[in-house]
C-alpha cells in the first residue's frame, strides 16, 4: 500500500510542482469548502499531517502555510512523514484516495 500512496503523491506533485501563483489562485468550482486550488492542496497537507500524528499517537498540530508555492514541498514532507509513521494499510489507502480526489478536483 505504501507504493500506491507514494505513486499518488508523485502524480499530484508532478501535476502542480511547476505552477505559478496564478494557477494556485484559480477557483476549483467544487463545494468542498476550499475556494482555490491552493486551499484544496493545503487542506490535503493538513489531513496527511493529522494522519501521521494519529499513527504516532501524538497531538495534531496545524501545518504552517508560508506561501502557495511551497505547497508541493509541504506535500512531499507530509507524505514522507506519514509513510515513516508506518500506519496500517487502511490509513494509507484512505490517504491515497484523498490524494487522488484532490488531483482530480484541481
Amino acid at each position: 500500500m505504501v507504493t500506491g500512496f507514494a505513486t499518488s503523491v508523485d502524480r499530484l506533485i508532478n501535476q502542480v510542482g511547476h505552477w505559478e501563483q496564478s494557477r494556485w489562485w484559480n477557483h476549483t468550482g467544487r463545494s468542498s469548502g476550499a475556494s482555490t486550488r491552493a486551499d484544496l492542496v493545503y487542506a490535503l497537507v493538513q489531513r496527511l499531517a493529522d494522519r501521521a500524528a494519529d499513527a504516532e499517537r501524538r497531538p495534531r498540530r496545524p501545518v504552517p502555510r508560508p506561501t502557495d508555492m511551497a505547497l508541493p514541498d509541504q506535500l512531499r514532507v507530509m507524505a514522507d512523514d506519514l509513510i515513516a509513521a508506518t500506519p496500517g494499510d487502511d490509513v494509507l489507502k484512505l490517504a491515497a484516495d484523498d490524494v487522488e480526489s484532490v488531483r482530480r478536483a484541481i
